[in-house]
């Protein structure tokens, strides 16, 4: 007797044998997965590193500021390197050498633009992967239907509808598996851009907030 075949067998079988029948280009959408995956992975990685707890931070700076504390609130941003951490340092430093508002504003200003491309990353890459599958999946499709027309036209009639359903499966396996390649490309590309933007908003706003908490306790504050 064959042993039954747990549905998990069986979508294994069916997702190997529509990848043999989509082709060559199958593999150039898989090659196109892995990296679209790896690069998932880092950025969630990277992520997880670039963004601190705002809340939690600022709460922490502003109290060392309203003791005049500079140099521990400076310390303090050293032992989390972030771009939140370092544009708050490029204030506290101008702020501690006695700088005028505006300085600590330009300072803090270069440091958003210096830090805040960290968090894209190579994140972009996601929307071209997304197209570039799609692309490969169509180009699949047409190479599929252009062989089984040909396939078509020079076999026997009992063996037409055969060759035919060949070259269908081919062209219809490539379109499925780009198109599934770019919807989690895509799917993932938003949800970065989301995390991004707020992230940078996060910085911008920290920034200004400093530079206020700044200007209001000069006179507290130590060298």
């Amino acid at each position: 007797m064959n042993p039954i075949a747990t549905p998990t067998t069986d979508n294994l079988n069916f997702l190997m044998r529509a990848f043999t029948e989509g082709g060559l280009v199958m593999y150039a959408i898989a090659i196109i997965a892995i990296f679209t995956v790896l690069l998932i992975g880092n950025r969630f990685l990277a992520l997880k590193d670039l963004v601190v707890d705002r809340k939690d931070f600022m709460d922490n700076i502003y109290g060392m500021i309203m003791r005049g504390d500079l140099r521990q609130a400076i310390a303090f941003c050293d032992s989390r390197p972030a771009p939140l951490t370092n544009t708050v340092k490029a204030g506290l430093v101008q702020a501690m050498n006695k700088r005028p508002d505006e300085e600590i504003q330009v300072a803090m200003d270069a440091s958003v633009l210096r830090e805040t491309p960290r968090f894209e990353g190579y994140t972009s890459f996601l929307a071209v992967f997304g197209n570039i599958s799609v692309l490969a999946g169509l180009f699949g499709t047409i190479i599929g239907m252009i062989g089984s027309f040909r396939a078509v036209g020079d076999a026997d009639p009992a063996k037409k509808a055969e060759e035919l359903s060949k070259g269908i499966s081919h062209a219809l396996n490539c379109t499925a598996f780009g198109l599934l390649v770019a919807i989690i490309a895509i799917i993932f590309y938003a949800y970065f851009q989301l995390k991004i933007q707020k992230a940078e908003n996060e910085v911008i706003e920290s920034s200004m907030s400093l530079l206020n908490i700044v200007v209001a306790n000069r006179d507290k504050l130590k060298e």
